[in-house]
């Protein structure tokens, strides 16, 4: 069985992303799913907030061909967790790096699609990229290996606007070069219901996407603790509102 592919990718940077991809990837492997974390974002936040150093592993995955050598090289850089299920490919400022290879080499668009063959294992059931804002062709490239892409978007004008500029891209990525995943949904982030801006862009965020529009994670302090003591947030506060509304993601992407 191939792994799902789930990128989170969203425009604007602080609306949530690599909180969403670890808290995902946990929750996911909390449910006995075995994923792989792959940190497409430069600052290398991923293995910092689990407890765990930045390597170049992405920039290998993204420099390197497929050839038994070359993956088995690029296997010694997923990284176990400490967390049962759940495995981290880190990325470090080396992957911007590689953008500048993939466009000497004039990689296709399914470049990534193709190396993250490579690292697949047989019981490995989701990976998920968590993408940097921007980072030219190796967005693009990632937005074409997914399955699904999941964008989180703070409840703010800025980052609605950036959710409908990744929409355009997906339609972009399926009408005129033959992407074959799709849309998975729009998760509002850091909303707070008692403001009148949120409770404004959650409607256009509605109006836009419909049902494809995620129950809104609330802001929370906590949330932003758990990267520092290096926890998840159903380590933190499994019992909190935070843990409980990941949950409800954690719930709705299995039924995918």
């Amino acid at each position: 069985m191939k792994p799902k592919i789930l990128a989170i990718c969203s425009q604007k940077g602080g609306v949530g992303k690599t909180t969403t991809a670890i808290n995902l990837a946990h929750g996911l492997a909390m449910n006995g799913k075995s994923v792989l974390l792959i940190d497409l974002d430069p600052q290398g936040h991923c293995a910092t907030s689990l407890g765990l150093s930045t390597e170049p592993g992405v920039f290998y995955l993204l420099t390197m061909g497929t050839t038994p050598h070359e993956s088995a090289f690029m296997q010694q850089y997923v990284r176990p967790t400490g967390r049962e299920n759940l495995w981290l490919l880190p990325g470090d400022q080396t992957t911007n790096a590689a953008q500048t290879v993939l466009n000497a080499q004039d990689a296709p668009i399914s470049a990534i699609r193709t190396r993250l063959k490579a690292i697949q294992s047989n019981d490995l059931l989701y990976i998920i990229l968590d993408m940097a804002p921007s980072v030219g062709g190796i967005q693009e490239r990632a937005l074409w290996a997914a399955d699904f892409v999941l964008i989180p978007s703070s409840t703010e004008y800025l980052a609605t606007e950036g959710a409908h500029q990744i929409a355009q891209t997906l339609l972009y990525l399926q009408t005129k070069r033959d992407w074959p995943g799709t849309l998975l949904g729009v998760l509002p982030t850091l909303y707070h219901a008692h403001l009148r801006e949120h409770r404004a862009a959650y409607a256009d965020l509605k109006a836009g996407f419909g049902e494809r529009v995620f129950p809104p994670i609330h802001r929370a302090t906590v949330l932003s603790e758990c990267p520092g003591e290096a926890q998840t947030i159903f380590e933190k506060a499994p019992t909190g509102r935070a843990a409980q509304e990941y949950q409800q993601l954690v719930d709705l992407i299995l039924q995918f």
